[in-house]
């Protein structure tokens, strides 16, 4: 199998612009970061016109990391548009945001129109297929309340449209209710055969979880098996203090190897201390597989974890993710 990074015996990444001496092979990258990026140039902080958006997904498409490429994550509000631009070009697939204001009184009806029209026009589309939904639920309005029943709701109009071969994601409300509500939401999913959309990020330092708020997503969705993706926040490999905003940043490599790690049923601490670290040279790669300061996961392992657990992150940016592996000595 051919490496993707060059470098000599397994050991500790050395600092960038030095010879590497930890080796990631073509075969464990491609189980990493396959299919890992979800497109989302629509969305902040770069807020592309549809346009410049659809363009910059093609170029991509071209590019020698093309396989790394998710789903172009589109609005439902802008999803016709798209349909309508994406003519006579090769096929992608969409994951479409059911974007109904979550506080209307009306949120479920306006859903299910909104799966009505999917379901009408994915018949005969050929070069813009639905890949899978992701729907943003509201609060809960009263004490008593839990996301059952909307989850319940949900997976009966998805039923009841012919789409639950759709994956499908939902994202909860980040309040104070949040933390109480985590397990119960995640088991809700599991019985609804959903999935977990978590927003790791952000435009105000509010919007970033927690490592430890992460690490309890993480375990309870390995715990319950449910499949999660996470959105916001994520360009660079590695958690970081960004220099411009001082945010706590998440990196997605960490995402990755807390669910490896969540897989072999790691301990609470062990998943947030993994979530927290910023040392690039505390992962390595060899013999097949990625350890992190004394664990190891196998290849079986992160494939694992990628079918079932961490399946892809949100980016408003193709290049950064790519142009921070390739820095890394991580792919070339």
């Amino acid at each position: 199998m051919g490496s993707v990074l060059a470098g000599m015996s397994a050991g500790p990444l050395c600092p960038l612009g030095q010879t590497a001496r930890t080796m990631i092979t073509e075969a464990l990258a491609r189980a990493m970061f396959t299919g890992s990026i979800d497109y989302a140039g629509l969305f902040p902080p770069a807020q592309l016109p549809l346009p410049e958006a659809h363009a910059a997904y093609r170029r991509a498409l071209q590019s020698r990391h093309a396989w790394m490429l998710g789903r172009y994550v589109v609005p439902f509000s802008q999803f016709s548009d798209l349909f309508a631009l994406h003519v006579d070009a090769p096929a992608i697939e969409a994951s479409v945001i059911l974007d109904a204001p979550r506080e209307s009184t009306f949120w479920l009806n306006e859903i299910s129109e909104r799966l009505e029209a999917l379901a009408d026009r994915s018949h005969g589309a050929a070069t813009l297929r639905v890949g899978s939904l992701e729907i943003p639920v509201p609060p809960l309005r009263a004490a008593r309340e839990n996301y059952g029943a909307v989850l319940s709701q949900v997976g009966a109009l998805l039923d009841r449209f012919g789409l639950r071969h759709l994956p499908c994601y939902v994202e909860f409300p980040r309040d104070e209710r949040w933390p109480r509500e985590m397990l119960g939401a995640v088991e809700s999913l599991a019985r609804t055969r959903l999935r977990s959309k978590i927003r790791c990020g952000g435009l105000v330092a509010e919007a970033f979880p927690s490592p430890a708020e992460l690490a309890s997503h993480v375990l309870a969705c390995s715990e319950h098996g449910v499949a999660w993706k996470a959105t916001a926040g994520l360009h660079h490999p590695i958690a970081r203090r960004a220099l411009d905003s001082g945010f706590e940043m998440h990196g997605f490599v960490n995402l990755l190897t807390a669910s490896c790690f969540a897989a072999q049923g790691a301990p609470f601490e062990e998943i947030e201390a993994v979530l927290v670290e910023r040392s690039s040279e505390a992962f390595l790669f060899a013999e097949g597989g990625l350890s992190w300061r004394g664990r190891r996961c196998d290849m079986a392992t992160i494939e694992r974890a990628r079918a079932a657990g961490f399946l892809s992150f949100g980016s408003c940016s193709i290049d950064e993710p790519v142009e921070d592996l390739i820095a890394l000595g991580w792919l070339v």
